[in-house]
């Protein structure tokens, strides 16, 4: 018998992999036709281990654009070669990929009740970062793991993580995490996000549903007993590049011109000039978060206004966590949240429009007392 070999998979493979997955998971099993997509996507990379010409296991792993960030969406190997240490070896090969990818952080979920595989990971010296109940399809728990694969260590993570429940809530749903680090987890609650959005909304029901603008959000963070401050790099009102429609853009005018008005009588620090990413780093060095406006494109592939919120810093990159998860594509909140975000690509997707719109509101972790 051959030495057992690892290398990426091809479309010949997909008949191992299915008959491989059918014997090793009995439910939340990999189609045929996923395995063929996942063989191709540009991000995502399936490796199998052979000998003597047969695939005895694999294990798929899934880039994040924009972040140094990777997970190990599915490790299988044969029952009839298990005890032979391929499960080892995969692991092994996936974090090197993971490597070479530049990520600097590995992730991965596992039934509750796998003790053979959540051995493995602890073994390889994966940490224990959460779980999550009624996970799988028969309402199992999975258990998350993380490992750094570059660097000393990740920030902590005071911040909790909060899933945007619908498409146009990206800056409600952050003001919750907000409000959940440094008021209540209660706020972590749909019916929480989709009020906040009412109330931080710069378009109302026109041609659909509309997002938050920095002000509205400002405002909207005061009231709730948060101390917020305003970095917007123009004075002029802002998502009007695209907006056509003469009605559309009279209600978003006046949403705004409402929202400054109110900053205004808030008495909220108010910076028109772009933050930087020193100035980020000394902030969130100091406790405090900013929620931040991002390009969609390079994180979701739209060409949307969109919020993340900023809460750590390693040196080398900014965490934010995204409330935006793709679960089309097969991500899980162990994809958005706490993402590792170099540097130079930050500050690449930290603007928006032709204009390069760049804004921010920082919330303040010194909170006064009330």
């Amino acid at each position: 018998m051959s030495a057992p070999r690892i290398r990426p998979a091809v479309p010949a493979d997909i008949d191992a992999l299915e008959t491989i997955e059918n014997a090793v998971f009995p439910t939340d099993r990999i189609s045929r036709r996923s395995f063929r997509t996942l063989i191709d996507r540009p991000t995502a990379e399936t490796l199998v281990i052979e000998t003597g010409g047969q695939v005895c296991g694999y294990a798929m792993i899934l880039f994040r654009a924009g972040a140094a960030l990777a997970r190990l969406y599915s490790l299988a190997v044969a029952p009839d070669q298990a005890g032979k240490g391929y499960g080892k070896a995969l692991l092994a090969a996936a974090e090197a990929a993971a490597m070479e990818h530049a990520r600097i952080l590995l992730r991965l979920e596992v039934r509750e009740d796998n003790q053979a595989a959540i051995a493995l990971y602890k073994a390889a010296g994966y940490r224990y970062i959460g779980r999550h109940d009624d996970y799988y399809e028969d309402a199992s728990a999975a258990l998350r793991f993380e490992k750094l694969l570059r660097g000393s260590q990740t920030p902590e993570v005071d911040t909790p993580f909060y899933e945007q429940t619908a498409d146009f809530t990206c800056g409600s749903a952050c003001l919750l995490m907000a409000l959940a680090r440094f008021k209540s987890p209660a706020f972590l609650d749909p019916v929480w996000e989709i009020r906040l959005w009412r109330e931080a909304t710069t378009v109302f029901m026109l041609s659909g549903p509309g997002g938050c603008e920095p002000f509205g959000l400002a405002t909207v963070a005061r009231a709730h007993g948060l101390e917020p401050e305003v970095w917007c790099s123009t004075e002029d009102m802002l998502f009007l590049e695209t907006v056509r429609d003469p009605e559309k853009r009279r209600v978003m005018e006046l949403a705004q011109t409402d929202f400054r008005s109110r900053v205004a009588e808030d008495r909220i620090p108010v910076h028109i000039e772009a933050f930087t990413l020193d100035w980020l780093r000394d902030r969130l060095d100091s406790g405090d978060v900013a929620l931040i406006l991002v390009s969609g494109y390079l994180m979701m592939g739209k060409k949307v206004p969109h919020w993340v919120l900023a809460h750590g810093d390693d040196g080398r990159h900014i965490f934010v966590h995204d409330p935006w998860v793709e679960d089309e594509v097969g991500e899980t909140a162990a994809d958005a949240a706490n993402i590792p975000v170099p540097y130079a690509v930050f500050d690449r997707i930290a603007r928006f429009g032709r204009s390069g719109l760049r804004a921010a509101v920082l919330i303040k972790g010194n909170l006064p007392d009330v």
